[in-house]
């Protein structure tokens, strides 16, 4: 199914591109256990709560159990940077991608990281990178934009 909906985004239009990508976020964030679903909710709640120490608790507690969900590791990784833990943000983000190659997200957030550290010609090939897999990724191309006026004159 998810191998599907990714050929589907390669091809998607301006009107179906988000629909796409929203239906393999809802597929990222199954883990297949009642139990690890609700400790992720719980998790994405207390981020969407501003609670981020809450927030990565739940989510710890989550992996504890399952150690390859991928969404988990990811949103760990935006707990960790709302603490600023900028360290193992970026190691759960590595995490997420070691376990889901293609996770567009991770990889977004891999390069405002990169970004930040002004890693600048290494954020833009990371949202090049995002766009071999999501062509119509908002994000990435927004990524893009302010990277080449950033190093405007120079050769990305």
């Amino acid at each position: 199914m998810l191998d599907d909906l990714f050929q589907e985004l390669l091809e998607a239009d301006e009107q179906t591109h988000s629909r796409i990508a929203d239906r393999i976020s809802g597929q990222w964030e199954r883990s297949g256990s009642a139990a690890i679903d609700l400790l992720y909710r719980r998790g994405t709640d207390a981020l969407e709560e501003n609670e981020p120490g809450i927030a990565a608790e739940h989510l710890t507690a989550a992996l504890d159990h399952d150690p390859t969900f991928a969404e988990g590791y990811h949103a760990r990784a935006s707990a960790y940077y709302a603490l600023g833990m900028v360290g193992p943000a970026l190691d759960d983000l590595r995490q997420t991608l070691v376990l889901e190659p293609r996770h567009f997200d991770a990889m977004f957030g891999f390069g405002v990281l990169l970004e930040e550290l002004e890693r600048y010609e290494d954020a833009a090939e990371v949202y090049r990178r995002i766009q071999e897999i999501y062509p119509l990724d908002p994000e990435a191309a927004a990524g893009l934009e302010r990277i080449s006026l950033q190093l405007e004159g120079q050769s990305l």
